[in-house]
């Protein structure tokens, strides 16, 4: 009964083979410019300058296009930035981001927030420019400081937020901290 049993199985096997070649189905409607030359998940990334650290970025997802010199960032970015002294001066943090591979700017998107100890800056848009180090922004922007709230449109500072002008200011009250 064993035998015929192998004499069966090995019979189908045999006639399950086939020499026939199978071609994949190719979707000639993907652009492969279009595609990522790389993809990163949980990522980080360091970014220094002659061995010292000028900031560190957390992201979900990174997806790298090298034809267009880009990365793009989603699922939460974090970017904390340093000082020359390499101390962490401020925390950035937004849902999506993008790095101009050019220039080296970060571009944060959505729900964007910069802090240090002392102050808060919240807005949709902003932009860290690499070849100065400054954070910039020509959208409605919130500063919270433990003094004063302070609201408008456009706003630049350094990095470590301790320099900051708001350009088109539309909204200053100030906090009692007597109470």
């Amino acid at each position: 009964m064993k035998i015929i049993g192998l004499i069966f199985l090995s019979f189908l096997l045999f006639i399950s083979c086939s020499t026939k070649r199978v071609k994949p189905v190719i979707d000639k409607s993907i652009k492969t410019e279009q595609l990522p030359s790389q993809e990163s998940w949980n990522s980080i990334i360091t970014f220094s300058d002659s061995g010292k650290i000028k900031a560190i970025l957390w992201a979900g997802h990174l997806t790298k296009f090298d034809e267009k010199r880009e990365t793009l960032m989603d699922e939460n970015i974090k970017v904390d930035f340093f000082n020359q002294q390499q101390v962490k001066t401020t925390t950035l943090t937004a849902k999506k981001g993008r790095v101009d591979e050019i220039t080296n700017n970060l571009f944060a998107i959505d729900s964007v927030v910069v802090f240090n100890d002392s102050v808060t800056i919240k807005t949709q848009e902003m932009m860290w420019r690499n070849k100065d180090r400054k954070i910039i922004s020509d959208k409605f922007v919130t500063v919270l400081s433990p003094k004063e709230k302070i609201e408008g449109y456009g706003f630049e500072s350094d990095q470590s937020l301790k320099n900051y002008v708001i350009y088109n200011i539309t909204y200053v009250t100030r906090i009692d901290t007597t109470k």
